[in-house]
């Protein structure tokens, strides 16, 4: 059914300039497909009931707004981790400043020239977990990107690769409108850990559909940050197999306006999938609302799924979460846990959060839990009690409070990593 007539108008302008790009027949099938999907969804608004919270404007207008190119000084995330880099500035990639593709156990190529090949394995990825996640909700701002990034990598991994692969996103045109689309399949019993970092662009889209074998594990640690003025609304859509194992943790600091949506598909027995976010938003050095959305189906026996998302808020800083369990009649032995928290520093800051459960089989464990508050006065008293300042009193207990999520990055070097970052965007916020 065609969307209605005030939505698309918006949509012409903002598909005004773009073009499919071309590939193979199955290739330009997906993105036609994505297109369809995105014409008759018409273009996300507040009045959606999963944009309620959002405004999506800035998302969804002809031209990225200007985002001032932002540099704290630090070096990027993730650079003495040993990795495999792949460098996108301005969402183009970058080979002079990446590395060589070769590394064992694993398959890397550019989505163009995975899509520009008649047979593919990325045939059976690309456009495929988009498109079984636009039911029971709507994602269009996914399916506008299926139909037209044009860059991203497509990944396989056959191995137990030996260290991270790490996409590193650099900023430096203030109206850069940039579009990735990344496709990964991990074969059975094969394990890969991810990375990402940078702010990538003034306005992002970024999609990633992973396809995980039964036995297989996909470990993803992200970093959004640094640029005040960024936008992004980001997809991951995970397909698990029996025995499989997707985590995932994602961190943000800065950025005007950041939705990140995850959609896991739980389809295989003895299945295990855990995301988890950080978020530390200060509205003294520009706006920040930060959104969470994530939907997570039980669709097979003896599977595990845990939410984990906190928010630390100052200075009018507006937080979101959208989380929901959704329970199949097969799906006996589940068990779902949902935790959704906020830390307001001030009286001007906002946590609105959506938990939601739906559950068709009787033999389960489902939880869920969202609360806000203030610092703990009686901790905070403590701690000055023992001559701890203020202020580092005050980091000391938004550290705690951020420890739950911090701890679902199973390697510790990663997780002392994201935590040394954390302390030096408490030091210079002046808490």
């Amino acid at each position: 059914m065609a969307a209605p007539q005030p939505k698309l108008d918006p949509l012409a302008a903002r598909l005004e300039g773009l073009s499919l790009p071309k590939g193979a027949a199955w290739a330009t099938d997906a993105r036609e497909a994505a297109l369809g999907r995105l014409t008759a969804m018409g273009l996300p608004t507040k009045r959606d009931e999963y944009w309620k919270y959002t405004d999506p404007s800035s998302l969804t207008q002809a031209g990225a707004p200007k985002a001032t190119l932002f540099d704290t000084g630090e070096a990027p995330l993730f650079d003495a981790v040993d990795r495999l880099k792949l460098v996108f500035v301005d969402g183009v990639f970058d080979a002079a400043l990446s590395d060589s593709f070769d590394l064992e156990g694993v398959e890397i190529e550019q989505i163009s020239d995975a899509m520009s090949h008649d047979i593919h394995w990325a045939k059976d990825v690309y456009g495929v977990l988009e498109a079984d996640g636009q039911n029971p909700v709507e994602r269009p701002l996914a399916a506008l990107n299926t139909a037209f990034a044009a860059e991203g990598v497509a990944i396989r991994v056959t191995g137990d690769v030996s260290k991270p692969i790490n996409f590193v996103y650099l900023h430096r045109n203030e109206t850069s409108d940039a579009m990735l689309h990344h496709v990964i399949r991990v074969e059975k019993d094969a394990k890969l850990t991810l990375l990402e970092n940078g702010p990538a662009a003034a306005r992002f889209s970024k999609s990633m559909e992973v396809d995980i074998a039964d036995g297989a594990e996909f470990h993803h640690v992200r970093a959004q940050g640094r640029d005040h003025e960024r936008r992004a609304s980001t997809h991951i859509f995970t397909r698990l197999g029996e025995r499989s194992v997707f985590k995932s943790f994602t961190l943000t600091v800065n950025g005007v306006l950041t939705r990140n949506e995850a959609v896991i598909d739980i389809r295989g027995d003895n299945a295990v999938a855990h995301i988890a976010g950080a978020a530390l938003g200060d509205g003294a050095t520009g706006d920040f609302h930060h959104d969470d959305t994530v939907f997570i189906t039980h669709d097979a026996q003896h599977c595990e799924s845990r939410q984990v998302f906190k928010k630390v808020l100052r200075n009018g800083a507006t937080g979101v979460f959208q989380g929901k369990i959704l329970v199949k009649p097969d799906a006996q032995k589940t068990d779902g846990y949902q935790l959704s928290q906020s830390l307001l520093l001030d009286d001007d800051s906002i946590f609105q959060a959506k938990p939601e459960l739906e559950i068709y089989a009787d033999d389960v464990v489902c939880s869920h839990g969202s609360t806000t508050g203030a610092i703990d006065e009686e901790a905070l008293f403590y701690l000055r009690s023992r001559g701890v300042p203020e202020g580092p009193a005050t980091d000391l207990l938004v550290l705690a409070f951020l420890a739950e999520a911090i701890d679902e990055i199973e390697d510790e070097s990663l997780r002392e990593d994201i935590l040394a970052r954390l302390e030096g965007w408490l030091e210079r916020h002046g808490s």
